[in-house]
């Protein structure tokens, strides 16, 4: 156990799925999943583990921000043995390409700050990178399944609420869509030996005003989920 995990080291899986909340977990969980068991409910970031077509998958909750997902990842990838880690959230659209509920997968996530990913990997870079092989494992799943998903750099921001000009923030990070979380699980997998992805479904738009309920993204976005899920067997 660890101080923010509570479960046993067999309680989790080789292969976990991480939405940002807890109770998105929850709710994939039991929309996907057989024989679960929660393992986690430190600080209510609710953690299951069960079957997904007879393999073994654990759902994680990250909460919100690369200090959060770095606090969690880090510790499944180190202590648990954990192999793969998949955020599976939700993003802000910089891109008139993108609409509400597109599936996009992460190519590369740009930071504002080099400073997570220099302590924690000695990366000295803004740009930090998912594992090829879980991309092309996800990519060929949507394939299969006829989902289309778009590949793009996504800007992992580290503030929700920034004062500098969105038209500034896309021509600096040269990125599609935003969220907050994927600089630091990339960082840990590099840092840990281990695979880690970001496959996102688009929850709103900066540019046009679109927009879905917190209930939508707890509850839909089932796109991505499948993919992901498909891509464990």
């Amino acid at each position: 156990m660890t101080p923010h995990i509570e479960a046993k080291k067999e309680d989790i899986a080789k292969v976990v799925l991480m939405p940002g909340d807890p109770l998105r977990a929850e709710f994939i969980t039991e929309k996907y999943l057989k024989n679960v068991k929660k393992v986690n409910s430190v600080r209510n970031m609710l953690m299951f583990t069960g079957e997904y077509k007879g393999v073994r998958v654990s759902v994680c909750g990250s909460g919100m921000g690369v200090p959060s997902i770095g606090i969690y990842s880090y510790e499944l990838f180190k202590f648990y043995d954990v192999d793969t880690i998949i955020r599976v959230g939700s993003a802000g659209a910089y891109s008139k390409e993108l609409k509400t509920y597109d599936v996009v997968l992460a190519t590369e996530a740009y930071s504002d700050s080099k400073a997570f990913s220099q302590l924690v990997a000695n990366i000295d870079s803004h740009v930090t990178y998912p594992s090829s092989v879980t991309n092309e494992k996800l990519l060929a799943c949507a394939d299969t399944l006829s989902i289309q998903i778009q590949q793009a750099r996504v800007h992992s921001s580290e503030v929700f609420y920034s004062s500098r000009p969105l038209e500034e923030t896309i021509k600096v990070t040269e990125a599609k869509c935003v969220e907050m979380e994927a600089t630091g699980l990339f960082s840990n997998a590099k840092a840990t030996g281990k695979n880690a992805a970001c496959i996102l479904s688009i929850s709103d738009h900066l540019i046009t005003g679109e927009s879905t309920s917190a209930k939508q993204r707890q509850t839909t976005f089932d796109d991505m989920i499948k993919v992901a899920l498909e891509s464990i067997l």
